[in-house]
């Protein structure tokens, strides 16, 4: 029998070696930091609480240790303390893109006595000729960009903007895959000061055009296809059907990818990339210049959608970003120059942003653009062994569906290179933590970890100090002030709760766009505040379930809202819902996303049809195509079922939640009140299949 997750007499899986101990560069910072604090910290947990409690001095130390560049120095670390609507650093100026193209100064580090080494990153990249990126996709061969090749396309695309009229505070937006070209258009746009925002090419033209067209940008840059699972998608009509919603654009770039023809690749009134880089060239800019912009000054635009309404516009900052973004780097996943950091994302999941953040720790990234299961699931591993993977970052679902599919990485491939596997997306099975240490190797760190597309961050994850639990993760990530709070709103330990941020952090978010920024004294913000602040006033509810272990690992359990997280990718009920709706029989619906028999989570869609439809696999059929194409495919749902009605409350409100709860066993008078339902009957069904859904799970264990 398998001992309790967070039981303190549990065997750790792996236990960092004493060597390895010595070589983290979390070892390295937590001298630091204690020479700057006046004391010793006796591990890791004192460490993370110093971090959350003296957040002025953790959050200038990352800055000082970092050697972050800044034109201007900042005045103070932060305003206030209160949220939402803290400033931080103000003062400072600086450009994000700056700080990961030309690297960290060493005399901007202090070394205190020996333990202290220079820092390993390079002022400027003195090797220019090393690798910073490496890239591979169903239609293109394994290729790589040195930092000296790197620089210079993203100076001639940065130039091409500016000759285009692009300037400070301008939108830059791309529907492209996970390319070299998509960072390259990324880093142009932070240089010059522009706002930048991507999707990516899987997802329908209406889930672009909901989210695109509310930051309303001047230029679009888009792929006229992509290849995925060996079939060849071309996406011309929904560019033409993008572009034709967007009245602010000034001007689309098409890149010919998926037919490597620039000819046949023209959109009317578009223009294609090499031109776009002849007018770089043209404007005679020789070398790349960046921008100096306030630390708030916004980097870039993520969504994460609600359950009504459009998509929100999460703006962050180019300061915000690039200092959580070292600490995560440098310190949570101890990234060093020579490092190859890879994570299984499309540009339209927050983990690409967090992926591109890990060139400031010198460590080159991998891209991947393609199915992760074809032509098997093999396919990644085999990645790894090709580019010498250092850390192999990748969704818990993959993990699962290589143990099913009878993957034997060690056997068949040479991973020697490979010393970490992350993991995200969802909770990790403890059945998966096994698979890996049984079948990848015991010498390699495996951390789970779990964050959100609102802080492009994780809340919980890694730390390389500490040991490997079984189904656990192994820590709070530092500055990070992670509690579980029960109904009561108090900190619990070792028992469920709400997941809950009680002090804020640098990258969490500005501002939503099209609404004024928060501010201490509870202006603005509107529905900043009720996405995050409405449950407790002051501190940040995240909607999560969580435990926080006796020893200060975590367990996630799961979204305690209804947004449907789709392989990481966060996507509110109301767009479902909508396409849904576009297909004539369906008069209503309800989805919910629950944990199967197996761990793996299910998206099941509820809907009410017209009067004399009947649910057919040709109506399921329309009803998933249209979800395809307006949402994307990873939203298409595992279940179509047929209520009578869907429950709501009194004052019209669907109940998602509850519904969801009483899928995964809770009792219906403890997930909804009786009272505030329009109809008493409206959950009956829902416990029935809850019933039959468990004793069927019963069944396949043999019970």
């Amino acid at each position: 029998m398998a001992a309790m997750v967070g039981d303190s007499s549990a065997t750790p899986l792996w236990r960092p070696s004493s060597q390895w101990l010595e070589r983290a560069e979390m070892t390295r910072f937590e001298r630091y930091a204690g020479e700057r604090a006046g004391r010793t910290f006796a591990g890791y947990e004192e460490l993370w609480e110093w971090s959350v409690s003296d957040v002025e001095a953790f959050w200038a130390a990352i800055w000082d240790y970092c050697g972050v560049r800044a034109s201007k120095p900042y005045e103070r670390v932060l305003d206030s303390r209160v949220m939402p609507g803290t400033r931080w650093f103000a003062g400072a100026e600086l450009n994000y893109a700056e700080n990961l193209l030309t690297g960290r100064r060493s005399s901007d580090l202090r070394p205190i006595g020996d333990q202290m080494r220079s820092p390993h990153r390079p002022a400027s990249h003195a090797d220019m000729d090393a690798i910073a990126v490496l890239h591979a996709s169903e239609l293109r061969e394994l290729g790589s960009l040195s930092w000296g090749e790197l620089t210079v396309q993203v100076a001639a695309v940065a130039a091409g903007l500016r000759a285009l009229g692009v300037a400070r505070g301008d939108r830059v937006v791309a529907y492209m895959p996970n390319i070299p070209e998509t960072l390259i258009v990324f880093l142009a746009s932070a240089s010059i000061g522009a706002v930048f925002s991507s999707a990516a090419p899987e997802f329908g033209a209406r889930s672009v055009i909901d989210r695109f067209a509310q930051i309303e940008p001047t230029v679009l840059f888009a792929v006229d296809g992509y290849r995925h699972g060996g079939r060849d998608y071309d996406r011309s009509e929904q560019v033409r059907a993008i572009a034709a919603e967007l009245p602010t654009l000034r001007h689309t770039v098409m890149l010919p990818y998926l037919s490597g023809d620039p000819s046949s690749a023209g959109l009317s009134g578009a223009m294609v990339w090499d031109e776009l880089i002849e007018r770089g060239r043209d404007a005679g800019a020789p070398a790349i210049e960046f921008e100096q912009v306030p630390f708030d000054h916004p980097l870039w635009v993520l969504y994460s959608s609600g359950t009504t309404g459009l998509p929100k516009a999460i703006v962050q900052g180019h300061g915000g970003i690039l200092i959580e973004q070292l600490k995560k780097s440098l310190l949570h996943l101890d990234l060093h120059a020579g490092d190859r950091m890879f994570w299984f994302t499309t540009t339209g999941w927050m983990m690409w942003n967090f992926l591109v953040g890990c060139l400031l720790s010198d460590a080159a990234i991998v891209l991947y653009d393609g199915s992760p299961g074809y032509p098997d699931m093999g396919v990644l591993w085999e990645l790894a062994q090709r580019t010498q993977m250092s850390c192999m970052g990748v969704s818990a679902g993959y993990l699962a569906a290589c143990e099913r599919a009878g993957v034997e990485p060690a056997r068949d491939y040479q991973l020697s290179s490979l010393r970490a596997i992350g993991s995200t997306g969802s909770p990790l099975s403890p059945e998966s933590y096994r698979w890996v240490y049984e079948h990848v190797g015991r010498e390699v760190w495996l951390f789970s970890t779990s964050g959100g597309t609102d802080v492009c961050t994780a809340f919980v994850g890694g730390c390389p100090l500490l040991p490997v639990y079984e189904g656990e993760l192994q820590a709070r990530a530092l500055g990070c002030a992670v509690q579980a709070w029960d109904e009561r709103g108090e900190s619990v330990i070792d028992r469920v709760g709400e997941l809950v941020i009680a002090e804020p952090m640098p990258s969490m978010p500005l501002f939503f766009w099209g609404e004024d920024p928060p501010t201490p004294d509870g202006r603005g913000g509107e529905r900043y505040r009720e996405s995050y602040f409405a449950m407790y006033p002051g501190v940040w509810r995240h909607g999560d379930w969580i435990r926080i272990t006796p020893r200060g690992g975590a367990v996630i359990y799961g979204r305690s809202d209804s947004t449907i997280n789709r392989q990481g990718v966060r996507m509110g009920t109301s767009e479902i819902y909508r396409a849904a709706g576009a297909v004539p029989e369906v008069v209503d619906a309800l989805v919910v996303d629950v944990p199967d028999a197996d761990g793996e989570l299910s998206m099941i869609l509820f809907v009410v049809l017209a009067e004399g439809a009947v649910l057919d696999d040709e109506l399921r059929a329309r009803i998933a195509a249209r979800i395809r194409e307006d949402c994307s495919p990873r939203h298409v749902p595992n279940e179509i079922v047929q209520i009578e009605a869907v429950p709501r409350t009194l004052s019209g409100k669907v109940l998602e939640v509850p519904v969801k709860r009483i899928l995964m066993g809770v009792p219906a008078e403890q997930a909804a009140s009786a009272g505030s339902l329009a109809d008493p009957h409206a959950l009956d069904f829902f416990v029935a299949l809850a019933r039959e859904r468990q004793s069927a799970s019963g069944r396949a264990d043999g019970g």
